[in-house]
């Protein structure tokens, strides 16, 4: 009766969701259910009691990600980096995207960049890195990764939206080209201004010079007299 008391319990027990799982195994599980923050503690012990692996760590900074944890999503991702072997293109396109969503577009894009010195056809780094090179004003830079990105996913959903962004840009350009030929013809009439004027206020000021020099010679021509008057 005891052994058939505790096969029972034990029987019970098995039929537990998760009994017998490690924490990296549940922590997965509930990650892949999109139930973040059951699946948070599991990950965290996981992380724990392995430092190295790697997919626990990733799935640790989606995880703060979902829950609005940046901070830590990027500690974690940065932890795992250095030694990430064949996925640091993915962490490193992780890292990207959590400081572009915390709004550091600097180290968004040094991390996109490096995502891409690690796998030059990974196009989603590629992608992110134009959008965060449109944010920081460096559209030239960012029509390129556009572009580089539509011959790395020629059948991208997201083509027309891309394609539209590059003419976008190339508008820009032109008008910014605009802008610059109209400043420059402005600042030549300016300056043709100023030299006008220069011209006749010197003119001016010669003819009251020469004015000046007329009477100055009218009275060249009055005699002087040394000495006194006698009266006679």
């Amino acid at each position: 009766m005891k052994y058939t008391g505790l096969l029972t319990v034990f029987l019970l027990l098995t039929a537990l969701p998760g009994f017998g799982q490690n924490n990296f195994t549940q922590g997965e599980a509930l990650f892949m259910q999109n139930r973040p923050q059951e699946a948070l503690a599991f990950l965290e012990l996981a992380a724990a009691e392995d430092p190295a692996h790697i997919t626990t760590f990733q799935y640790l900074g989606r995880v703060y990600e979902q829950l609005g944890r940046l901070d830590e999503a990027i500690a974690a991702y940065r932890k795992i980096l250095p030694r990430a072997g064949t996925e640091t293109a993915r962490i490193a396109f992780n890292l990207g995207n959590a400081y572009f969503m915390k709004g550091n577009t600097a180290f968004a894009e040094q991390f996109y960049t490096q995502a891409l010195e690690e796998d030059p056809v990974f196009a989603p780094a590629c992608l992110n890195r134009a959008n965060t090179r449109v944010k920081t004003g460096s559209l030239r830079d960012a029509a390129a990764d556009y572009e580089r990105y539509l011959i790395l996913e020629p059948r991208s959903p997201k083509r027309p939206e891309v394609e539209r962004m590059i003419v976008f840009i190339r508008e820009e350009f032109a008008a910014e080209e605009r802008r610059k030929l109209m400043a420059e013809e402005e600042a030549r009439a300016a300056a043709e201004r100023r030299r006008r004027l220069l011209e006749e206020v010197s003119a001016s000021l010669q003819s009251a010079a020469e004015d000046s020099q007329g009477i100055s010679s009218g009275a060249e021509g009055v005699q002087e007299y040394d000495g006194e008057f006698e009266l006679e």
